[in-house]
């Protein structure tokens, strides 16, 4: 036979309340007992009867377990406090980053130019000493960034010119006698052009009187 289910509400009958009563709570103790004894746990129970009478349970002290109860209650009341209090901080925080943030774009859309309409003489002299500024400072870093660049330049002529030297002596060669050869091959080659004979035609007058020009030897 299948026990039905129990249905949860105050039994009207005084005998059976107190039958069930006592069944309950001696059902409670042993729970709570078996509890401390399986798991380990600091369990305190406190049960009144209808009548007010007092029934409970402790597996070490019920003074100690009350008072560690508080003390708990307390921490949990002072965490709380705090979580809500660091909330309150957290969200102040968030509505000053938002205005910030706001007063930086409107300054940036100002900076470009934009949404001028309502600025006065003097804001739009403080826009323009910015933007003098700013200028000043980009054309020193480009000043810099443009030495920086001639010196790598340098540096690199520098160390060309000492493998140049290091490929001359390497082949037992120096820079004034190559430049000596140089010379001479161009001078050679100079008066070379300047001594040959080039005979060239040159026609002077109508085509049925041309003569034929030989330049001089």
């Amino acid at each position: 036979m299948v026990r039905g289910k129990t249905q949860l509400r105050r039994i009207e009958n005084a005998t059976s309340r107190q039958v069930t009563f006592s069944k309950r709570r001696n059902g409670l103790l042993k729970k709570a007992f078996e509890l401390s004894v399986l798991c380990d746990a600091e369990v305190a129970l406190i049960v009144f009867s209808p009548r007010g009478k007092l029934y409970e349970f402790a597996s070490s002290s019920m003074q100690e377990t009350i008072q560690r109860y508080q003390r708990r209650i307390k921490e949990v009341q002072i965490d709380k406090t705090l979580v809500e209090q660091n909330m309150q901080h957290l969200k102040h925080e968030a509505a000053d980053m938002s205005k910030k943030i706001e007063h930086l774009e409107n300054a940036k859309r100002k900076l470009l130019g934009e949404g001028l309409g309502s600025c006065t003489f003097d804001e739009l002299l403080q826009i323009e000493q910015q933007l003098e500024k700013s200028a000043s400072t980009i054309r020193a870093r480009k000043m810099q960034v443009f030495r920086e660049q001639i010196e790598k330049l340098k540096e690199k002529g520098r160390a060309l010119a000492a493998e140049n030297a290091m490929l001359y002596e390497k082949h037992g060669l120096h820079p004034q006698q190559e430049s000596n050869e140089e010379g001479e091959n161009d001078q050679q080659s100079t008066e070379s052009n300047e001594n040959s004979d080039v005979e060239t035609e040159l026609f002077i007058g109508p085509p049925e009187g041309r003569t034929k020009r030989v330049p001089p030897k």
